[in-house]
């Protein structure tokens, strides 16, 4: 939990002090969620430049919080600051892969060093599409895609933190 609270007050720190108190008080009050929002807006609205390990920290708030279909456009909107990062955020597939029912491992967030993937883990559902929930986190292999570790579905910011410790860094913001 200390480590939540650390990277959230970093990420806050990112904001103008109206937006960063706003987003501050809502995390005091248990309303994660709507810091969430309140954080995305903020960077959005005036333009703070942030790097793709912080995008990719803040959605895998989102995920935590069951916030990431409603922010995820929203974060990818967010001005990069053009520097090189470790992590990227994979662009979304319109269409999962097709198929019948069963698992579907959606990729998600890449790390540039060494080619690991984090992804999700969905249902197909009896209708086709995808379960709105992963309920499981995989890092897969860079050479063949082969599951490398798996995490259960409340377990996603320890799915992230081994993806950059994979290849050594540290997790912050």
């Amino acid at each position: 939990m200390t480590e939540d609270v650390d990277v959230w007050n970093r990420l806050v720190a990112l904001l103008p002090e109206a937006e960063a108190r706003e987003a501050a008080e809502c995390w005091a009050v248990g309303e994660q969620e709507a810091g969430l929002g309140v954080l995305v807006s903020g960077l959005s609205d005036h333009r703070v430049p942030i790097s793709e390990t912080t995008r990719a920290r803040i959605a895998v708030l989102a995920e935590e919080w069951g916030e990431r279909e409603f922010l995820a456009p929203r974060i990818r909107r967010c001005r990069g600051d053009g520097e090189r990062s470790r992590v990227r955020l994979i662009e979304p597939v319109d269409e999962p892969p097709a198929g019948g029912t069963g698992d579907v491992l959606v990729p998600w967030i890449a790390c540039e060093r060494c080619g690991r993937v984090l992804t999700r883990r969905h249902t197909r559902e009896a209708w086709g599409g995808l379960s709105s929930l992963a309920w499981s986190y995989v890092v897969t292999s860079p050479v063949d895609g082969a599951v490398v570790r798996e995490f259960p579905d409340d377990s996603v910011d320890a799915a992230f933190a081994h993806l950059l410790a994979v290849c050594g860094d540290a997790v912050g913001a």
